[in-house]
């Protein structure tokens, strides 16, 4: 053969059993002949096939005729480059963690021990073997949306591909470990990949067995699993909206900051949320922010805090891409206490209601006022009933883009639509009570101004104008020592 694609086929005569192939390269390939170059290949992709692949040894380079014999009386001597052995097809009685380990250091390139691992061989319809690894600590790459992930492919025991990434979403990227399948061809491409039912069989149970063993170390040793969550909990956030098929087996292994348990850690489950509801209460609510305690001490809390309703605080990043994925849990609706008016079910104060119905109306030139002297930089203003000691709170409508998200998307590079919030005015506050017998439009307008601004920076955003807030701010105050 030429090596363009055609070859032919003749009859000779061959005195020894055997095959041998032998390969002519081309001029530009000589890198090749380069013996480490060699082992390198075969250390790659034939390290764990059960055949020895061999070379000539370097230590023998004496020529025939200084030992006075013939070539064909000297027994060449032969070093064998691979392994031969592929631990993942050991029995799992036989195989101790030292060398599970031991394995997962040599695939991973990791420096620490993993923190868990499955091994499994599957055989019926369809037979495989999965290796896969959970590390301990999370690699530098993790977030590079542009680095290839997923666990290595095998076809009986030979290498076929690094980074397989249809074995495992993306969300699990950072699992580790090898797939090594009796039923692929070993000229498997990842075009065939994408297309291949035993694939997808494959990748569906590889995703039920780290789900399980992720589950089952939350139940079984709570604080190994922290050590997990602490590492890997924002990329299985990424989950929910990925695998809609296993989306609450993965709410399951969701931990959340709370309003009630030390908040400064993620350590609340959805299920032990449930668990703790109120007797009558029927929704999970949480609030996002910039930080755990932005959203600890957001005016939105305050109802929640009087009634002891616990709230989940949300404050990474990657927490609004799961809400809004992730909206109903076990027949339980998720609900933002940051968006749309405040509905607690049967946990609602009847009589609060009442009167705040009754105050709209005793109180409705000056929410018109209030409205007027804010203008287009609120989409309403009404009366609150979630405010104990503040004096307003901004809040967007059920559907629209929370103020958080659109601070992140800003962040992040990305152009969002800037919401328009409603203002929400605690009637029995000072200040708000100030406004309501200011005669002076002006001293009016200055005021509610700086009530909106009070309340941006209350919910962690940021002021269009901040030169303008401290010149209304040092007025007030000015106005205060003269009166």
């Amino acid at each position: 053969s030429d090596g363009k694609g055609s070859y032919s086929i003749e009859t000779i005569e061959k005195r020894n059993r055997g095959t041998r192939i032998t390969l002519y390269l081309r001029e530009d390939e000589e890198s090749f002949l380069d013996k480490y170059r060699l082992k390198s290949i075969i250390g790659k992709f034939s390290d764990h096939i059960a055949m020895p692949v061999e070379m000539l040894s370097e230590d023998v380079s004496e020529e025939p005729e200084e030992k006075g014999s013939d070539d064909e009386n000297i027994m060449p001597n032969w070093e064998q480059i691979n392994s031969g052995k592929a631990l993942w097809m050991l029995n799992k009685s036989e195989i101790k963690d030292e060398e599970y380990q031991e394995f997962y250091k040599h695939l991973s390139h990791d420096f620490d021990d993993a923190l868990t691992w499955s091994h499994n061989r599957v055989e019926g319809s369809q037979e495989y073997t999965s290796l896969l690894f959970i590390p301990k600590k999370a690699p530098f790459d993790l977030w590079d949306r542009d680095h290839g992930h997923g666990v290595k492919l095998y076809v009986k025991r030979v290498f076929i591909m690094d980074e397989a990434e249809k074995l495992m979403p993306h969300y699990l990227r950072f699992v580790k470990g090898i797939v090594d399948s009796d039923d692929l061809p070993l000229n498997v491409s990842r075009e065939i990949l994408q297309h291949d039912k035993k694939i997808e069989t494959i990748r569906g149970a590889n995703i039920k067995r780290i789900l399980g063993i992720l589950k089952k170390m939350l139940n079984d040793d709570f604080e190994k699993y922290q050590i997990f969550w602490e590492q890997f909990g924002n990329v299985l956030k990424e989950g929910p909206a990925e695998d809609a098929d296993n989306r609450e087996k993965i709410g399951e292994l969701l931990l959340f900051s709370s309003s009630k348990i030390q908040p400064e850690k993620q350590n609340v489950t959805l299920d032990g949320y449930i668990e703790n509801m109120l007797e009558k209460q029927d929704k999970i609510y949480y609030i996002t922010a910039d930080s755990v305690s932005a959203a600890l001490n957001s005016p939105h809390l305050e109802i929640f805090k009087k009634k002891n309703i616990e709230v989940l605080l949300l404050s990474d990043r990657v927490d609004e891409w799961l809400v809004s994925h992730f909206t109903e849990y076990k027949e339980k609706q998720l609900v933002s206490i940051a968006k749309g008016e405040l509905d607690l079910g049967e946990l609602e104060d009847k009589k609060s209601l009442e009167n705040a119905e009754a105050a709209k109306e005793s109180h409705k030139l000056f929410l018109e006022r209030f409205k007027e002297s804010l203008g287009d930089i609120v989409k309403d203003v009404r009366i609150s009933t979630r405010l104990i000691d503040s004096p307003a709170c901004l809040v967007v409508d059920q559907f629209d883009m929370s103020q958080n998200l659109a601070r992140v998307l800003k962040q992040m590079g990305q152009d969002a639509p800037k919401p328009q919030p409603v203002i929400e005015i605690n009637l029995e506050h000072a200040l708000i009570k100030k406004m309501n017998n200011e005669s002076s439009d002006e001293q009016f307008s200055d005021l509610a101004k700086l009530v909106f601004d009070q309340a941006m920076l209350s919910e962690g955003g940021h002021l269009d104008d901040p030169a303008a807030f401290v010149h209304r701010l040092n007025k007030l105050i000015l106005d205060l020592e003269k009166s």
